[in-house]
């Protein structure tokens, strides 16, 4: 459980008690139902993280709603191809964010903007977003934790230097929200569109190491050459 789901759910048990110590005990369901709500969204389950070697993690629970080739554009040095794996987080899925990979945070950037509807295509650009590099195993990846049209509230612990584990807890989003992962365009995708995914245990795909990717590369112009 995060704490923040005491935070919410203490006021409204003693509203409950104190309603139903001075009226009738019926008025007392709202409340009671309202922090039980509260309690249930701020859960923590535990998970088990995958060991594979390369492997990116999803960073959020919910359902994959797009995944496409993007160019780096901002998030990242020079402009590169890169592709993008979009999940929607909806009321009723877990909202405890995790690292994608082992590595370090290399930049985190906040980006005040709108609220629009997370499932809309301009919500990864135009949103209130936090967007984290974290640079591992010689690849770079990009999660942004997106806010969405009732998320008002972005939360985000570690910092920039700070070493991950693959599945870590970094933070959470409040309520609907959206969650992208940007990644080498070389990565083997492991999802599709309409697919539902764990935070922290679902593959959402297999990096290479930059080193073998030279070395395939190195491999193919040598071929050429002959």
């Amino acid at each position: 459980m995060v704490r923040d789901g005491y935070f919410y759910a203490a006021p409204l048990i003693a509203v409950a008690v104190l309603i139903g110590w001075l009226t009738n005990l019926a008025w007392t369901i709202f409340p009671l139902a309202l922090a039980a709500f509260f309690l249930w969204f701020f859960r923590d389950p535990e998970r088990t993280i995958p060991q594979d070697a390369g492997a990116v993690v999803s960073p959020g629970d919910g359902k994959v709603t797009d995944v496409s080739p993007v160019m780096s554009g901002p998030v990242m040095s020079g402009n590169v191809k890169l592709t993008r794996i979009s999940i929607f987080l909806s009321v009723f899925n877990v909202h405890v964010n995790r690292s994608p990979i082992t590595g370090t945070i290399r930049e985190i950037r906040y980006q005040r903007g709108k609220y629009l509807n997370a499932m809309n295509r301009a919500s990864a650009e135009e949103n209130e977003q936090n967007i984290v590099t974290v640079e591992g195993d010689g690849q770079t990846v990009v999660f942004k934790q997106i806010a969405g049209l009732l998320a008002r509230r972005i939360v985000f612990h570690p910092k920039v230097g700070d070493r991950l584990e693959r599945g870590q807890r970094v933070g959470l989003i409040k309520f609907g929200s959206r969650v992208d992962v940007l990644l080498d365009a070389s990565a083997t995708l492991q999802v599709k569109v309409g697919d539902r995914v764990k935070g922290g245990a679902s593959v959402l795909a297999h990096l290479q190491p930059k080193a073998e990717l030279a070395a395939a590369g190195n491999s193919r112009s040598s071929e050429r050459a002959r």
